[in-house]
């Protein structure tokens, strides 16, 4: 599985980079405001951080303002992809711009038959929501399997990219069912690391090694 961190931060970025554990970031109309910078300046620093796709949203909802916007934003950098709504335009933006090479993810998808739409437009990503979908009282991991599912019954091509991830939890599960990429929050990418049992394990290991008065270097 992929791992993509969900922030427009930087500071973030460049530390999670450094580690080696991302391979991608996705960013949104949210994240830029969260950011307080500009949305053109601050995705192409993000451009020069990772090499892999870095998601840019458009903000326009008919077809020839997602285009003016992508073509804009596409000019950033080689590895920026597209970020589209799921909507009829945003399908049919979707079609356009991949098959004019560029990369696109589909986001705010909530069901099996979105997902469906989005591979046949030939997304390179499409985005379900899996936090937004637990919030309304549904199980988001079904639907992750239902798009894996009607993914291989077909060889479409797009990866499910799991979204709006709240937990480590939600990050397990995501690479059980078979999601192909899951974006995380920064924080709850550092929390895959965390066990008690690892804590406890590491400080007998130092207290041991304290009592043999030994110096490796």
């Amino acid at each position: 599985m992929q791992f993509f961190v969900d922030t427009a931060d930087v500071t973030e970025i460049r530390e999670l980079d450094a580690l080696g554990l991302v391979d991608g970031v996705t960013t949104n109309p949210s994240l830029i405001l969260k950011s307080g910078r500009d949305i053109m300046e601050v995705t192409k620093e993000i451009c020069g951080i990772v090499d892999g796709p870095v998601s840019a949203e458009v903000t326009a909802l008919d077809y020839d303002g997602m285009i003016r916007e992508a073509a804009v934003l596409a000019k950033i950098a080689g590895n920026v992809c597209i970020k589209l709504p799921l909507t009829l335009e945003g399908l049919k933006a979707c079609k356009a711009l991949t098959s004019d090479g560029h990369m696109v993810n589909v986001t705010l998808c909530f069901s099996a038959n979105q997902a469906l739409l989005a591979a046949k437009a030939g997304a390179t990503f499409i985005s379900p929501f899996i936090g937004r979908i637990d919030d309304m009282g549904t199980d988001g991991m079904e639907l992750i399997g239902e798009i894996r599912t009607i993914y291989d019954n077909y060889g479409f091509s797009t990866k499910i990219l799991a979204a709006s991830i709240r937990t480590v939890i939600h990050v397990k599960q995501s690479a059980l069912i078979g999601a192909d990429v899951a974006t995380i929050p920064p924080g709850t990418l550092r929390a895959l690391v965390k066990h008690p049992l690892t804590d406890k394990g590491l400080e007998a290991f130092l207290n041991d090694w304290a009592k043999t008065g030994q110096s490796i270097a």
